[in-house]
């Protein structure tokens, strides 16, 4: 396994793996918030399932991470405030589709869609109208003078303990495996900025199409360049100089 790595970046991502890791994890989470009892919608994956790419594993599971929170925690959300809330809500589908230079990964969920009043500062960190609230949030998080590393969850339902240890984050942790694991209900309005910071600076690009009433469509796009996008950059800005 150390052989696949070169640095931090890990040569043969694959998306299947991730989500598939990834989600298990968030569904635990979102569990803890809102009960063992609550039905969980079914995280769906069709495509190109053997695609594999250059990528740092802890900068996509973090996006990965971000994108299924919001949209497992949305579809649960709706569901509960729903008439049928005992019923299973519906699935959450996510793509992965293949090209020569990119890999494009789709999430789309039934959640409801993002509200007008949100949708203009979706990208911007903890600006908005719920920008009160999230600052507030953010004084929650224990021991912020250090690292993000201590924001975890204290008490996990017994059912999704081996879960946990089987597909939570990898030997390689950081801190943005550990602020993936912040509780739920902690909301700090930067998961999709720093989602897209991370992915642009791969030469990638994070987009977010709502409809609202009925869901979201988030777009991870993934260059399968790897760091020779970097060096690329780089050369580029040396021989403008």
């Amino acid at each position: 396994m150390e052989t696949e790595f070169v640095g931090e970046v890990f040569l043969k991502c694959n998306a299947k793996e991730v989500v598939e890791r990834v989600g298990k994890e968030v569904q635990a989470l979102i569990s803890v918030t809102f009960g063992t009892a609550t039905p969980m919608p079914e995280i769906r994956l069709a495509g190109h399932l053997e695609a594999t790419f250059p990528y740092i594993l802890s900068h996509l599971e973090y996006i990965v991470g971000e994108l299924l929170r919001n949209s497992v925690q949305a579809v649960v959300e709706r569901q509960r405030n729903g008439r049928n809330p005992h019923q299973q809500p519906p699935a959450i589908d996510v793509t992965v589709c293949e090209a020569p230079q990119h890999v494009i990964i789709r999430v789309s969920d039934q959640g409801g869609g993002i509200p007008r009043d949100i949708l203009p500062y979706l990208w911007s960190f903890s600006k908005g109208p719920r920008s009160t609230q999230r600052l507030e949030n953010l004084t929650q998080v224990p021991k912020m003078a250090a690292t993000m590393q201590e924001l975890k969850v204290s008490e996990i339902p017994p059912e999704f303990r081996e879960t946990l240890a089987q597909h939570g984050p990898t030997t390689r942790d950081s801190s943005l495996s550990s602020l993936s694991s912040r509780p739920p209900n902690l909301r700090l309005g930067m998961g999709l900025p720093l989602s897209r910071v991370y992915a642009e600076y791969w030469a990638g690009s994070l987009e977010l199409h709502s409809l609202e009433g009925y869901g979201c469509d988030a777009f991870l796009q993934i260059s399968k360049l790897g760091n020779k996008n970097e060096q690329l950059t780089m050369r580029a800005s040396m021989d403008a100089v």
